[in-house]
């Protein structure tokens, strides 16, 4: 072989040499992790190419429904698909269900979004006129949809992280405790009157956006991420932007957190860093923003214009599932929403008259929405509710009933109770049975319509059948009357705090005592059976 060939021959199986351990050591950098996300994370498609090239780190997205990524995330279930990592828009319901595992996880945020509302400009407008300062709460939203002002669309809670976010965000705010929920601040109809203004719903955020543009009449309001709305309002989609409003009683902040779901792996530990990493660097949480238009973990990263109004109250997430679980049982499924029936039993025996009976016209007009405060706007009456006053005193004096549909409605309701005729005795039990014979038609007739019964009354009972008589009665009804109808009695006056407990045990229901209180008052603890 000659020198020149050979020279030549060296270099090029020096040139291959190179070449293949280049390509080796690329090889040996790369790495893939599948991703278990949400469709939330969907609009950062854009940004993975980047992540890619500069970490060597590749995101194999798999998107699902929130609803269908909790048990997934639980190693040893055999859903988990082969997943390194997960990525949602939140996992505070899988942290309730999983405690042990969520604990393990490394999770870092990687972007903000509160859930807030959009409303088209005109509604806008009206509701603040009506607002001190023209700030909204979510009382003034409950209170505009239990009149059918506000005709919202929400994601299904049971099947989101938007949707559960936003019922926790309302329910909080319905709550008035300043703290996290409670089971017992999300029983009965506080949010009866909220949710009689949803109109649309659906499984996803996509899907509910779609539908809002797609059917403009039917809804007016939009609750979902501040990102959606103000890429609803950028993508030329509307004929007129949404004002978006960040409620002033506080809001539920996602904020999107990358779960590391193998913690031996050591490889796939150094690849999630990689990814932190980038991720948290100033310039690609701007990206970020101008891509999803959410708010960023980064203090130091200047806001767009859009997300500079401050988030105020972050509002505390439940710490039980069991609030959890009622709170989506409570709210029920939007699909198939029946307006509710209370049959009001009113005592208007002799001893009612005067102050009393002012009182008690007073709680009337205050569930009708006199009542301006943040608890009177969630108790109120609401629009398809079924509303029963019965009058009695020695006997049934009168029986009239109404479904709301609007403010002539609620003015035939006051002039009902506003009426005279007052009985020369008092009939407590009978008063009882006929509201159980009336509720057992509703429930034969309307099995999907809720029923409960409110008993007032001032005095003991003198007249008409004696308490063994009602209960006799009682226990022969159908058992889908007694499992469904329970009995809400008001102490007030001079009337038999004991029997009323007694009763109120018998059906299931509860007692509240209005005499260290106004009338008022204690009807506004019946509506919210707390």
């Amino acid at each position: 072989m000659s020198r020149g060939i050979w020279i030549l021959t060296l270099c090029l199986t020096l040139t291959l040499s190179v070449a293949a351990t280049g390509c080796t050591g690329d090889d040996d950098e790369k790495t893939t992790l599948r991703v278990l996300a949400g469709p939330d994370l969907a609009v950062l498609e854009p940004l993975l190419d980047e992540l890619r090239d500069e970490t060597g780190v590749e995101l194999d997205m798999d998107y699902r429904a929130d609803a269908d990524t909790g048990d997934d995330l639980v190693p040893g279930t055999g859903k988990g698909g082969g997943h390194d990592l997960a990525w949602l828009s939140t996992d505070r319901s899988f942290r309730l269900r999983h405690k042990d595992t969520a604990q393990r996880l490394l999770r870092t945020p990687t972007m903000l979004s509160p859930v807030v509302v959009g409303l088209r400009p005109g509604v806008a407008r009206e509701l603040r006129a009506k607002s001190p300062g023209g700030r909204l709460s979510w009382a003034d939203l409950a209170d505009a949809a239990a009149t059918g002002t506000v005709r919202f669309g929400m994601a299904d809670p049971r099947q989101t992280g938007s949707g559960l976010a936003a019922l926790v965000g309302v329910a909080t705010a319905a709550a008035g405790t300043g703290g996290a929920l409670r089971e017992d601040d999300v029983s009965c109809d506080r949010l009866r009157g909220f949710r009689s203004g949803q109109k649309l719903t659906a499984d996803s955020t996509r899907d509910l956006l779609d539908d809002f543009v797609d059917h403009p009449g039917t809804a007016n309001a939009l609750i979902t991420y501040e990102s959606d709305l103000l890429a609803l309002n950028s993508g030329g989609r509307l004929k007129e932007k949404l004002e978006i409003v960040r409620p002033q009683d506080g809001m539920v902040l996602a904020d999107f957190p990358l779960l590391l779901l193998d913690q031996d792996d050591p490889d796939r530990r150094a690849a999630y860093d990689k990814v932190v990493e980038w991720l948290q660097r100033d310039s690609v949480q701007e990206k970020i923003m101008r891509t999803a238009l959410r708010r960023p973990v980064s203090a130091s990263v200047r806001r767009d214009g859009r997300l500079r109004a401050p988030v105020g109250n972050a509002l505390y997430f439940p710490d039980q599932l069991a609030v959890v679980e009622r709170l989506l049982d409570d709210y029920g499924d939007p699909r198939r929403r029946v307006p509710d029936q209370v049959i009001f039993l009113l005592d208007f025996s002799g001893s009612m008259r005067g102050e009393r009976m002012a009182a008690l016209r007073e709680a009337f007009a205050d569930l009708s929405g006199a009542d301006s405060s943040a608890t009177g706007k969630f108790a109120r009456f609401y629009q398809g509710e079924r509303l029963t006053v019965v009058r009695f005193g020695g006997r049934v004096l009168e029986e009239k009933t109404v479904t709301v549909g609007g403010q002539k409605d609620l003015t035939t309701l006051a002039d009902v109770v506003a009426r005279g005729g007052y009985g020369d005795a008092t009939a407590v039990w009978t008063a009882l049975d006929h509201g159980y014979r009336t509720a057992s038609t509703v429930v034969a007739d309307d099995p999907e319509r809720a029923v409960s019964i409110v008993l007032m009354t001032d005095g003991e009972n003198n007249s008409g059948i004696a308490y063994e008589e009602f209960v006799r009665r009682y226990e022969a009804r159908a058992a889908e009357t007694r499992a469904a109808v329970h009995t809400y009695p008001v102490h007030f006056g001079e009337a038999d705090a004991g029997a009323l407990r007694r009763a109120a045990t018998k059906t299931g229901g509860r007692m509240v005592d209005a005499q260290g209180s106004s009338l008022s008052e204690a009807f506004k603890e019946i509506r919210g059976c707390r």
